[in-house]
C-alpha cells in the first residue's frame, strides 16, 4: 500500500520554505557587501581597515588603487580619544 501524496505536501512546502529563507538570505548578504562574499571572524584589525576603507571610497568593502590619498583625508582622524577622568 503506497503512501498519499496528500501526506508528503507538508513537508515539501516546508523544504521549499528551508530553500527560500536560504537563498534570501545568502543574496541579502551578498547585496549588502558590495556584491562580495560575507567576511567571517572579523577582528579588529578587519574593522580598523573596513573604516579606513570606509573613509576612503565611501563603502566598507571597497578598496582604492589610488596611490595617494583624497584630498581632506589627511585630516580625518579616525582616533577616538577618551575623556580624561580626574
Amino acid at each position: 500500500m503506497g503512501v498519499p501524496f496528500e501526506a508528503l505536501i507538508p513537508y515539501g512546502i516546508i523544504i521549499g520554505m528551508y530553500c527560500v529563507t536560504g537563498v534570501g538570505l545568502s543574496l541579502t548578504k551578498y547585496y549588502a557587501n558590495d556584491h562580495k562574499k560575507a567576511r567571517w571572524n572579523r577582528d579588529v584589525w578587519d574593522k580598523q581597515m573596513m573604516e579606513r576603507d570606509f573613509r576612503i571610497t565611501g563603502t566598507l568593502r571597497g578598496q582604492s588603487t589610488n596611490p595617494e590619498a583624497p584630498t581632506g583625508f589627511e585630516v580625518s582622524n579616525p582616533w577616538k580619544l577618551e575623556k580624561r577622568q580626574y
